[in-house]
């Protein structure tokens, strides 16, 4: 994919998302568009930023049962909240700390969300593939979350 020219799956979710600011509604239908797009995955979803705690909640997915809270800075989640970076893992396994939520994923792809300053969470998606993320995966995975973020209040 061309970093200019935006996807086809990206195209979708702005026109899923059009005039709808309901952010359970939005990331719950941005799971689905991500696991029915994408192939080679076993979860595809979103952790969320909570305050109270300072840590990462469980947010809407699609996939087998997931870890519901995980502590910033922890495994490849909490390393792309603290330090808002994508993260894309070859091998998971290879990764300094990283949280076994299925021991059937093996690679994962990481993008932080943030919007006006405010960190929101991050898109998670996993595979149980070795190196199943290219560097069009990641840059496409990046504009998905430009695009969401613009239909989040």
């Amino acid at each position: 994919m061309a970093t200019t020219e935006t996807s086809l799956m990206n195209q979708q979710l702005d026109a899923l998302l059009f005039q709808e600011t309901n952010l359970v509604a939005n990331l719950a239908n941005a799971s689905a568009l991500l696991n029915s797009t994408y192939d080679d995955l076993n979860w595809a979803g979103f952790y969320l930023f909570n305050d109270e705690t300072g840590e990462l909640d469980l947010g809407p997915f699609q996939g087998k049962v997931a870890c519901m809270h995980i502590k910033v800075g922890a495994g490849v989640v909490g390393t792309a909240f603290e330090t808002q970076t994508n993260q894309r893992i070859a091998d998971v396994h290879q990764f300094p700390g990283h949280i076994a939520c299925d021991s059937a994923s093996n690679s994962e792809i990481v993008v932080p969300i943030t919007k006006d300053g405010h960190q929101i969470g991050v898109l998670d998606v996993d595979s149980p593939s070795l190196d199943r993320f290219s560097a069009e995966d990641e840059a496409e995975l990046t504009e998905f979350v430009a695009i969401l973020t613009t239909h989040i209040d």
